[in-house]
């Protein structure tokens, strides 16, 4: 299976990074193939046309689509920003549409405090349901992130990685069942 970890964060001295890191290492426990999509690193600006109206897009652009168009599946690695997704994630998601359809999205949530995010994947549900890539049940959010992921993108007390595998089992039965389905043929 190819993954497509997308993750959230551009601030500075951002938590994000070792967030993004981890699922890697855990994505990569199941032997499936995964590509980081960072915001910061591909630098797009502000949406003011999709990918599918630009005439003559830029090469990272491309790139970013048939990443994404090839892709079995998403995980979505977001912080929570004043109850909500970091608008950078939006705006890489929005310049996006048909290459999400019928594929299998996870969220991976953090934050600093004892929540771990989970309002901002209240949110991105729902824009994973107009996207039409179906946010798996289970979500893993990371509760005070500075104290439990390392810079190694391993958690500090093997917690994370124990509590990854219902959430890794789910995605892999919603990666299979939908793969399974586009197979034979997509509603439309």
């Amino acid at each position: 299976m190819k993954i497509a970890i997308i993750s959230s964060s551009v601030r500075a001295n951002r938590d994000g990074a070792r967030v993004a890191l981890f699922t890697k290492n855990i994505l990569e426990t199941k032997n499936w193939e995964t590509t980081l999509l960072d915001p910061m690193e591909l630098d797009f600006p502000l949406l003011t046309l999709m990918f599918k109206q630009m005439t003559n897009p830029e090469e990272k652009y491309k790139t970013v689509h048939k990443i994404l168009d090839e892709a079995d599946g998403f995980v979505l690695v977001t912080a929570e920003y004043n109850h909500s997704v970091p608008p950078a994630l939006k705006n890489l998601l929005d310049y996006y549409r048909e290459e999400y359809y019928w594929k299998p999205s996870g969220i991976i949530s953090y934050s600093s405090g004892p929540f771990g995010g989970v309002r901002a994947t209240e949110h991105l549900r729902n824009i994973c349901a107009e996207l039409k890539c179906l946010a798996i049940p289970t979500s893993l959010p990371i509760s005070k992130v500075h104290e439990s992921i390392n810079e190694d993108g391993t958690s500090v007390s093997g917690d994370y990685e124990r509590r990854a595998k219902k959430f890794l089992d789910e995605f892999e039965w919603y990666l299979e069942a939908l793969k399974n389905q586009r197979d034979k043929k997509k509603p439309y």
